[in-house]
């Protein structure tokens, strides 16, 4: 009975061992299969949701950067306010400066009272239009008035030929050249007084070499001496001013390093006026008259003093900055004919200048200024940048001219000016100067005697962004 159950148990064994070799491997696969089947399907839903949400970004950053295409940029820095173009090629920047000066004299002085005074208050705004038009447009407030001082394009498409259109500087003086924000003393030397301030016209302008050699040449309406134009913005002839400057640093490249911060140029202009020299006044630093053309009004010939015919200057100039000591110096020759009733005579005039600075706090001097390496901040231990400074400059008035055409008991025939300066400079944007300066007069007194020496002590804080 026994044997017979543990047979019947043998058999079903083998038939389950049988039916799992047949049948078995195939269900594994079938299992095996069924689990692959959903992994796939899991992986191909990732793989959608992965396509899904990496286009979500792509249409995302697409939208960003159509975005940043047509958004303008603002910002504001060291250098004043701006806005600007996504693309870069239209700039509008808004910056601008102001000097506030206090005015003393010494005992014994021809002066005015000692006075506070705005000097300049100018707003700037300039900027790009189309990547290669420059633009600048900037008034000056001082004195209760306003009055235009810049108002140009530039075409810069070259850079050995650029295009200048409006009212602006003509090229003539150095330091006339030189922005008033950086000048080394707080008034320029006398011969600015014999060129012309801004006028209207056209200058074609360019540089080789990144500066190596520098060229202008414009035309003009035409402007008195220091002054911006003969008749507001109006040419009072048809003849027109040409004035023409070249600038070289000719050891721009050299090995001797010393010498690459020299620069050396000429200028000159001609042109035929016919204009009146009433208005015209040359000031002292101090900003006292110290001569003047005849008046019309004035017993003599009838009628205002006139220059008229040929009327030429020549300017040889040059600067050299190595380190912390920097020189400036230019000469001005100025040949015009007066004429007053119906007489004439042919006028020469001239003046010169020497400037000479020294950084004691060891930065770079040059003709943009001076940056300070350690400005001064509240709670900072900066103390700015500190220049010495000192110049001679003189000026001549042809002896010619004396009595008709001015007169030689109002009038100095000619004055010798020494200063000495301290400059400081906070940081980019404030600068505070000193300033002394005694002027000698040649003449200008009755009796034959001279005007009153004037000893000016001048200071300045000048804010410019």
């Amino acid at each position: 009975m026994e044997s017979a159950r543990w047979g019947r148990g043998a058999r079903l064994g083998a038939v389950a061992l049988a039916a799992w070799i047949a049948f078995g491997p195939a269900v594994a696969r079938a299992e095996a299969d069924s689990d692959t089947q959903e992994l796939r399907q899991r992986l191909e839903a990732l793989e959608q949701e992965t396509a899904t949400l990496k286009r979500k970004l792509e249409v995302k950053e697409e939208a960003e950067t159509a975005k940043a295409k047509d958004t303008p940029v603002i910002g504001a820095g060291r250098d004043g306010f701006y806005l600007k173009s996504a693309d870069g090629k239209n700039v509008l920047r808004i910056r601008g400066y102001t000097q506030a000066d206090f005015r003393a004299f010494g005992e014994g002085s021809r002066t005015n009272p000692s006075t506070f005074a705005f000097r300049r208050v100018r707003p700037i705004f300039e900027g790009t239009v189309s990547e290669y038009v420059d633009f600048k447009i900037m008034p000056d407030f001082a004195g209760n008035s306003i009055t235009l001082f810049d108002a140009y394009a530039n075409i810069r498409y070259f850079e050995q030929a650029q295009l200048l259109v409006g009212k602006f500087k003509p090229p003539v003086g150095l330091e006339r050249l030189q922005s008033a924000t950086a000048l080394m003393f707080m008034e320029r030397s006398f011969p600015t007084l014999l060129v012309p301030s801004r006028d209207l016209g056209i200058q074609l302008h360019g540089q080789f070499g990144e500066g190596l050699i520098a060229y202008q040449v414009g035309v003009f309406n035409g402007a008195i001496d220091n002054s911006a134009n003969f008749n507001g913005d109006l040419a009072a002839v048809n003849a027109k001013e040409v004035a023409a400057r070249i600038f070289t640093h000719p050891f721009k490249n050299a090995d001797w390093e010393f010498a690459r911060g020299f620069g050396v140029g000429l200028a000159a202009t001609y042109q035929d006026p016919n204009t009146s020299l009433e208005s015209l006044r040359f000031r002292t630093a101090g900003q006292q008259t110290f001569f003047r053309y005849n008046p019309a009004t004035v017993t003599g010939l009838p009628g205002a003093v006139n220059v008229e015919g040929a009327q030429y200057r020549v300017s040889p100039q040059a600067y050299f900055y190595y380190g912390p000591f920097g020189l400036m110096t230019e000469y001005v020759l100025e040949n015009e004919r007066l004429v007053r009733g119906g007489a004439s005579t042919f006028a020469t005039n001239e003046a010169w200048q020497a400037s000479f600075s020294y950084v004691l706090t060891g930065e770079n001097a040059s003709y943009r200024g001076v940056v300070p390496r350690s400005p001064v901040a509240l709670g900072g231990d900066g103390w700015g940048a500190w220049e010495l400074a000192a110049r001679a400059h003189q000026i001549k008035f042809d002896s010619d001219i004396f009595p008709l055409y001015a007169n030689p008991t109002t009038s100095a025939k000619g004055a010798i000016a020494f200063t000495v300066g301290l400059n400081w400079y906070m940081n980019p944007n404030i600068k505070v100067v000193f300033n002394y300066e005694r002027t000698a007069f040649n003449g200008g007194a009755p009796g034959n005697g001279n005007f009153e020496t004037e000893n000016a002590f001048l200071t300045r804080l000048q804010l410019a962004f």
